[in-house]
């Protein structure tokens, strides 16, 4: 039987890699709110020409380069539509991610049963467009959003349980 100072322990670590997953949850929705903010806002003749910008060293150095040329190739058959919607995916996606991340933080129950189901969402679409894609990615994807799903119900059933959190 381990140890009350053991239990401890290891409640300690469970507890900083629940806020280390959540803050790193809460930067990503950051970003992916700007990023689809400057892609709402910017032209497309501006989009072109930053991502000519960025791979441009690339492809002076290796012309053939895979992923430079890729990105050229998506921004200048980037139709409006699709503009929008990834535009509008991004904000809308990294909006609820900063929501639960800020209700996660501030400890609200509610957050954690959200939270739960909306990274069960995801896990379940990433592992239906695997199927299509065979990306190796998507199966990261899922083992890091499974881990973070883990201990975000840990610390709901601490919370729910009104238990002290270990700091």
């Amino acid at each position: 039987m381990p140890s009350r100072d053991s239990v401890g322990l290891e409640r300690k670590i469970e507890h900083r890699l629940f806020l280390l997953s959540v803050w790193s949850k809460g930067i990503a929705g950051l970003v992916e709110t700007i990023g689809g903010l400057l892609l709402l806002l910017i032209p497309k003749s501006g989009l072109n020409a930053f991502v000519i910008l960025l791979t441009a060293p690339e492809l002076a150095e290796d012309p053939s380069d895979r992923v430079a040329t890729l990105l050229q190739h998506i921004v200048q058959e980037l139709g409006a539509d699709t503009k929008l919607f990834a535009s509008s995916y991004l904000i809308v996606h990294g909006l609820i991610k900063v929501f639960l991340v800020a209700g996660l933080l501030g400890g609200r129950l509610w957050s954690y049963v959200v939270s739960l189901w909306f990274l069960g969402a995801f896990i379940a679409y990433q592992t239906y467009r695997f199927f299509f894609t065979h990306s190796l990615w998507l199966i990261a994807l899922n083992l890091i959003d499974l881990i973070v799903a883990f201990l975000i119900w840990r610390e709901y059933q601490v919370r729910k349980g009104q238990r002290p959190v270990a700091l």
